[in-house]
């Protein structure tokens, strides 16, 4: 049992990896008061972005993820225009934006289907990789699992313990107040749409170079949806997102390991898992509205305008 156990959670972490920062960095924007459900957009974007940089440059990952992360907060910037500055419907917005990123990584990536990319090989940490049981686990993975554990710490550090943090959560409870005291709104839910923008291209960008090195038309395969779900699932705490990103991912894992468990169940009901979990998280949280009301920012998804 232990011999599949390992292989499981260890690729856990990394099926993970992508629900974790496009997660955060929707989690972040929502605090602000701004829904943006072009996740899965933003992400393809991110992911052709990331893997033309990779293939073009010779540089791999270390140019891809960074190309990912520009081209995914050009893209929200695009959102940011039409729901800041112009205050139109943000759900609306957020559903243009991810049929404008299916569409424009379709585009882009019919010149790189034959391409393919090395990918990352995991870093052993030395003394903790021979950890019985925890160190294949945990201190064997690609350095992109590592900078989300990063990307977690920072966030939750700085929504906890930092003026930003208290900021961001101010404008997102009540953005007539803050402009009141002196504060940009606008410019500041510019910035955290940007930044929720950008860590939906890293996530596109490792499912593209690291992942599954090669470039598939949409290959997100709804894991956008998923990230904003797990923001309500979470109910708007980065905990809570990665307790749910390390559950969605070893639900999409496991459907790889099945057979090997003598586990005797369609491989089409397996590929389902992840969404069927995620319909059903949303149904029981929905159920309880005092979860709901208590960490809901009490302006999200309303327009303002100074």
């Amino acid at each position: 049992m232990i011999e599949h156990l390992i292989p499981i959670l260890a690729g856990t972490l990394g099926a993970a990896v992508p629900l974790i920062f496009a997660g955060l960095g929707e989690l972040v924007a929502e605090r602000t008061g701004v829904i943006n459900l072009g996740v899965e957009g933003m992400m393809l974007v991110g992911a052709i972005a990331g893997f033309a940089a990779a293939a073009e440059s010779g540089y791999g990952v270390t140019a891809g993820l960074p190309a990912g992360a520009l081209a995914g907060a050009a893209t929200a910037m695009i959102f940011g225009f039409f729901a800041l500055s112009l205050a139109a419907n943000q759900a609306a917005c957020g559903l243009a934006l991810t049929i404008f990123g299916i569409g424009l990584s379709a585009f882009i990536g019919q010149h790189y289907v034959a391409y393919s990319l090395p990918g990352l090989k995991p870093i052993a940490i030395p003394l903790l990789s021979d950890i019985p049981l925890l160190g294949p686990i945990l201190f064997k993975q690609d350095w992109v699992v590592y900078l989300s554990f990063l990307a977690f710490a920072g966030i939750a550090w700085t929504l906890a313990k930092t003026r930003l943090g208290l900021l961001l959560k101010a404008i997102g409870e009540s953005p007539e107040s803050a402009h009141a005291i002196g504060y940009p709104v606008i410019s500041i839910r510019f910035g955290a749409v940007a930044f929720g923008g950008a860590m939906a291209g890293i996530a596109g960008a490792y499912l593209s170079t690291v992942y599954t090195p090669l470039w598939v038309q949409n290959m997100s395969a709804g894991r956008g949806w998923i990230a904003v779900a797990l923001v309500v699932f979470a109910s708007w705490k980065p905990a809570r997102l990665m307790l749910g990103a390390y559950l969605f991912g070893a639900v999409t894992i496991l459907q790889f390991h099945a057979q090997g468990l003598g586990i005797m169940v369609p491989v089409q009901f397996l590929a389902a898992l992840p969404y069927v979990a995620t319909i059903v998280v949303l149904v029981v949280i929905s159920r309880d509205r005092r979860v709901l009301q208590n960490n809901l920012p009490a302006s999200l998804g309303k327009p303002f305008l100074p």
